[in-house]
């Protein structure tokens, strides 16, 4: 019997690249994503290479709805054995933004993290040895003006990660993040295809609750250090930090 998987957030960047990789190793693959139109497609590339796979509707800011669709998932194809959740309102910040705006990003970035563990840790999870893996990003290290919600909300998820795994590791549910520190698709090495290559490993081995995708030849710790001192992190001009990072990052092979 074939092994699923459930990808939430499934767009055609790295939640499709994920896909790919599990289906192309036997999973079952679930897709879950707000935008019909761009599910049927993603649906259809699956079916090209061969991929078992079905796909539903759901919005994780809407917290009732998103866990009605989840908990049909569970009851329609049975408690998955992985569950991705790739989920980020990756858009710069309005000129004002608002506390509204903030509880969205709230809600959708991380509440709907928590809907997923709610919905899929449940004792056959923990008989299939289940893992959740998050999509983190390097702004939960590096937060940024220009960035705010987002920088809250991949602190926030990396936080989780590290609890939760502590708290399921002795019923055998694994719970990580992969740390995408760059743009998706940004340049070949970021590519979706590659980056979705580090949830297979971390799925696989599951040694570590963080894995982090970077440069090899680039020394993050001291790049990041050194982008600080130009740019001043917590200063009024820390947008522009994390600009250069991405500028820096997605320039980096065509150099």
């Amino acid at each position: 019997m074939k092994k699923t998987i459930v990808v939430i957030g499934a767009g055609p960047g790295l939640g499709y690249g994920v896909a790919k990789k599990f289906g192309k190793e036997g999973y079952f693959v679930i897709l879950v994503a707000r935008n019909q139109e761009s599910l049927v497609k993603m649906s259809d590339e699956l079916n090209m290479e061969n991929i078992d796979n079905t796909f539903a509707i759901g919005d994780s800011s809407e917290d009732k709805k998103f866990k009605e669709v989840l908990e049909g998932i569970k009851s329609e194809f049975g408690t998955p054995d992985v569950v991705v959740y790739n989920v980020g309102i990756t858009a710069p910040d309005p000129e004002n933004l608002t506390t509204e705006d903030l509880v969205y990003h709230f809600k959708t970035d991380v509440a709907g993290a928590w809907t997923t563990i709610e919905v899929f840790t449940n004792d056959e999870f923990a008989t299939k040895k289940g893992a959740i893996i998050f999509t983190g990003g390097g702004l939960a290290l590096y937060p940024a003006d220009g960035f705010i919600p987002l920088s809250i909300d991949k602190a926030a998820l990396r936080s989780m990660a590290y609890i939760l795994n502590n708290k399921f590791k002795e019923k055998g549910i694994f719970v990580g993040t992969v740390t995408v520190c760059g743009s998706i698709n940004g340049d070949k090495y970021f590519s979706a295809d590659n980056i979705a290559e580090m949830y297979w490993q971390m799925n696989e081995k599951r040694d570590k609750v963080e894995y982090a995708y970077e440069y090899p030849e680039v020394a993050p710790s001291k790049f990041y250090e050194d982008q600080k001192v130009k740019y001043g992190i917590f200063e009024e001009n820390s947008g522009k930090f994390w600009g250069e990072v991405y500028k820096i990052l997605a320039d980096h092979n065509k150099q």
